[in-house]
């Protein structure tokens, strides 16, 4: 079966998404979460430092310090069982429930926008 695309959309509204690079600085368990989850600092360069409930657990904190990943940093903050996720680390679905977290090939500078 072969898998639907979403709808048709724009660039505009493509563009209005901010995605940027940055460094996993710090990474905490997260236990009140409903699904298991990290609280995550990432290193977003002149953006400042941010953070994230994210769903990565099939990596070990020890993993994730010093990765760049790539996040939406332009969604309004949301409450995670009190905690304020203030940006979305994107991923892509790997075997079984894993989430393989988005990085660039290459080192680039914290806060690079991709585009």
């Amino acid at each position: 079966m072969m898998a639907q695309a979403k709808d048709i959309t724009d660039f505009d509204t493509f563009a209005a998404l901010d995605i940027r690079v940055g460094t996993v600085v710090e990474v905490q368990e997260f236990p009140r979460a409903r699904n298991p989850s990290y609280k995550v600092a990432v290193d977003l360069g002149a953006l400042g430092v941010r953070w994230s409930s994210a769903q990565v657990t099939n990596y070990t904190p020890e993993d994730l310090l010093g990765t760049q990943v790539c996040c939406v940093v332009n969604f309004a903050p949301r409450n995670i069982a009190g905690f304020r996720s203030e940006v979305l680390i994107l991923g892509a679905p790997g075997e079984g429930c894993k989430v393989i977290v988005v990085t660039p090939r290459s080192t680039v500078e914290n806060g690079a926008a991709l585009f």
